[in-house]
Formats: C-alpha cells, structure tokens, sequence
C-alpha cells in the first residue's frame, strides 16, 4: 500500500491485473474492471446506477466526479463480458451496500487489500486501476489529449503526473479501446 499517502499507488501489469481481477470476489472485481477499463476513480463506480449503463456507454454523471464534470466512456468488449457475468440490478445502485446505498469506497478497499495480501502485491490502492489504466493506453499509443478526455482530468499535465515507465505496460491497453 502507499507510504504515508505521499507514494503513488503501483502500476499493475496485464498478468497481474488479471491476477488480481481473479482474486477479487463479485460485486469487488467488477467495480475493479470498470475502474480499470473506463479509467475512472473508484468512488465513481460505486455511485454508479443502473441507467447510467446506456448501451455501449458508461455515463458518469457530474455528482459522480471529483471534477464535477460528465463523462461518457464506451464499454469495450472486455468489460462489457465482465458485466455480463454478474447480474447487476435493473434500478438504483449498481453496486449495493450493506445497510441500504451504494458500496462504499471502503468495502472495496478492504477487499481488494485482501486480494493483494493473498497475491503478495505490494503499493496496490484503488487508484492502481486507473494509473495503470493511463499507462497502459499511453505506452499503446493513445495521444494524451484522448487519454485526458477519457480520464477526465482538467490537463495534459495531470494525465502526464499517472504515467510511469513500465515493462509490459501497453499489452492490455488494447483491450480499453
């Protein structure tokens, strides 16, 4: 996990997001995918309800986002099988909490630290996903600009801040797009 909150969080590679996806139990490896596959924070996936799944997109709304803004992100096919593997409710929350709501940020912190423990992974958070996620579509290629408009962050700086040099780092990226 990250040191004191000032490291960021570990870049995972393809093999070891797979890894990880499987080690996570439902509803905690989809809320995983979808952080992964549209590059998004955790908290906007656990917000998520069922009509913000809108065909091939992903709607997340402006009271989703740290940034206040909408976004819209197509499903790819990978995530799109994820979801259709779990049965999500027709209305409401997407992923529902113990006591009524939606999941919290903390359910899934709490199972994706035991994944990790069980895996031997070490400086995994829920934001590995969408670091790992920015990475991989900048070592593929994707001009920074689309990768900002994906991420949602306000500059090319900001997207910049997410990338770090890593082997192997462009292997799923072509399973985002």
């Amino acid at each position: 996990m990250k040191v004191n909150r000032n490291d960021q969080a570990e870049i995972l590679t393809s093999d070891q997001l797979t890894e990880l996806l499987d080690e996570l139990p439902q509803p905690h490896r989809a809320i995983a995918a979808i952080c992964y596959y549209c590059t998004c924070r955790v908290g906007e996936v656990c917000q998520l309800q069922a009509e913000d799944i809108r065909g091939s997109k992903i709607v997340f709304r402006r009271a989703n986002t740290k940034t206040k803004r909408t976004k819209e992100v197509f499903i790819p096919a990978k995530l799109k099988a994820e979801l259709e593997s779990v049965e999500l409710p027709q209305t409401g929350y997407l992923f529902l909490g113990k006591h009524g709501g939606h999941i919290t940020r903390q359910a899934f912190d709490h199972a994706l630290r035991e994944a990790c423990d069980y895996l031997g992974f070490q400086g995994v958070s829920t934001h590995s996903f969408r670091r790992s996620s920015i990475t991989a579509l900048h070592y593929a290629g994707v001009a920074l600009k689309t990768i900002q408009k994906r991420s949602g962050h306000a500059t090319i700086a900001q997207v910049g801040a997410y990338i770090e040099p890593l082997d192997g780092a462009a292997d799923a990226a072509g399973e985002m797009l």
